[in-house]
């Protein structure tokens, strides 16, 4: 019997963390609050990671900026989602072999990693450094995916962070949990994005029940929807057998809860959904409650939410006219 009560009250006390988590946990308090996220600057609108793209991006009216950067061989913190150049240049070039003024121009079009049926166009065809980026943008919160374990790479852009005073409107980290803790090491100021491994223990505690117990240092959930991988062969150009479909089906299940992701909301920590690239996508990630959409189509991301804010205005002047 004693074991009955003492789960029960295990339950019933989980379950009243998970609904006011600020009982136990101070809530984060982050400087930005992204919805509109524009990945590798809105890959599908122009050239992914070039000034371009970021500009436009901008003009769109992006709350955050998605990126990714590189080291060169002399030095030069590059943004660039590939070291090896074959994808995004006519070259077999990788960036951590070559000298930043040695470095080819992009191609003319590059294809959409997860919209296979677009193509990013643009004028601009320089690989920028990320020193660019935070000169023309100081007041635009970005998104770092820092691609390699290298120390060189995480303090210099750690340095440029400081340098830039852009601790509060930067966000960093990597699949790899070794990357995120060294950079966390490193600057703790700097808001962080749960590694592949902590995701993982994510959903062991929520699913246990542990969650509301447990200390988060990461400030940014940022998943890739699983459930879009069923529509592989539209947005990645890679066929799944019906098992792989089944596996992305139940992760999908697991993962997308919007009790999971309002818990963490109420933390403080904000949810980011990726890579989203059509309408039916959108709706379903912010009826999920995730705090924004990471997407290529930066235009139609922006229309839908613009629609959503004229819906909803007009539906408030309805009540107060009646």
């Amino acid at each position: 019997m004693i074991y009955f009560l003492l789960l029960g009250s295990y339950i019933l006390t989980s379950y009243i963390l998970l609904k006011h988590p600020n009982i136990l946990h101070k809530k984060k308090n982050l400087m930005f609050r992204a919805k509109h996220i524009s990945h590798r600057g809105g890959a599908a609108e122009r050239i992914e990671n070039t000034m371009e793209a970021f500009r436009n991006a901008k003009a769109v009216g992006t709350d955050m900026l998605e990126l990714d950067c590189q080291l060169t061989k002399d030095g030069h913190v590059v943004v660039s989602h590939d070291d090896n150049l074959s994808r995004i240049c006519n070259s077999q070039l990788c960036i951590s072999e070559t000298e930043y003024q040695h470095l080819p121009l992009l191609k003319e079009k590059v294809k959409v990693d997860f919209y296979q049926k677009m193509f990013g166009e643009g004028k601009d065809h320089r690989i920028p450094l990320l020193e660019d980026v935070f000169r023309e943008f100081p007041d635009l919160a970005i998104n770092i995916d820092i691609k390699v374990n290298n120390d060189i790479l995480m303090k210099k852009v750690d340095e440029m962070i400081r340098r830039y005073n852009r601790e509060e409107l930067t966000a960093w980290g990597n699949r790899s949990d070794e990357i995120c803790q060294k950079l966390f090491k490193l600057n703790p100021k700097v808001p962080l994005i749960f590694s592949l491994r902590q995701v993982t223990l994510l959903l062991i505690f929520y699913w246990t029940g542990l969650l509301p117990f447990i200390n988060l240092k990461e400030s940014l959930l940022e998943i890739i929807v699983p459930g879009i991988m069923l529509d592989s062969q539209e947005l990645i150009d890679m066929p799944l057998s019906r098992k792989a479909k089944f596996v992305f089906w139940i992760m999908d299940k697991l993962l997308i809860r919007p009790s999971l992701i309002k818990h963490l909301d109420d933390r403080g920590i904000q949810t980011y959904l990726w890579v989203l690239n059509r309408e039916k996508d959108f709706d379903r990630a912010f009826k999920a409650g995730a705090t924004g959409v990471m997407s290529d189509r930066i235009v139609l991301l922006r229309k839908y939410l613009d629609s959503k804010i004229s819906t909803t205005q007009a539906n408030f002047h309805e009540i107060k006219q009646d």
